[in-house]
């Protein structure tokens, strides 16, 4: 017999956490490399958009994907009321593009020429090698941040079978591109 598991939003800390303090925590994960997006969204103000390192696939069958969302990130309200997303998988030559979607708001898309508007509302960067566009499937809040699952719908690929671009890594707060161990 399985014993039920408590909500998502309903999550248990004991009394004791060994004194971990949220810097401790933060400057561990910043050990840990991770792929850059930008997720996109429209809005009834306009577009939105914000970096994203905590992607992941999580599904094949069907398609799902997630990344998370802090409660104050000022495209949290936006995201919430959003149907649907736009996911850049950023290529390293776009460390611009995530330094300028980890900024504020209102410098995000004031240059017309990095984006257009997809026919189902959502802007779209230029040159990212890969982008997905994905409905909201599910928003679970956990802890300081929103889990945001994400129904893929489309897959727009430009890599062909060789990507014209390496991935953009974030480690240790600078961007990286990776290199290959093998020969």
């Amino acid at each position: 017999m399985t014993e039920a598991q408590p909500p998502a939003t309903d999550i248990r800390i004991p009394d004791d956490l060994s004194g971990i303090t949220a810097e401790q925590y933060r400057a561990s994960m910043r050990h840990y490399p991770a792929g850059v997006t930008v997720v996109t969204l429209g809005s009834a103000n306009g577009p939105i958009g914000f970096t994203a390192t905590s992607f992941a696939s999580l599904s094949l069958e069907p398609p799902l994907v997630s990344f998370n969302i802090a409660h104050t990130s000022s495209s949290l309200t936006a995201l919430r009321a959003a149907d649907s997303v736009v996911i850049h998988f950023l290529g390293e030559h776009q460390h611009d593009l995530a330094q300028r979607f980890a900024r504020t708001a209102d410098e995000r898309f004031t240059d017309r020429s990095l984006w257009t508007t997809l026919e189902t509302g959502e802007p779209v960067l230029h040159g990212t090698p890969i982008w997905i566009r994905a409905t909201i499937h599910q928003l679970i809040t956990i802890g300081d941040h929103d889990f945001v699952v994400g129904l893929v719908t489309r897959v727009h690929d430009d890599t062909d079978e060789r990507p014209a671009a390496a991935p953009l890594l974030y480690y240790r707060g600078r961007y990286y591109r990776p290199t290959s161990l093998e020969g």
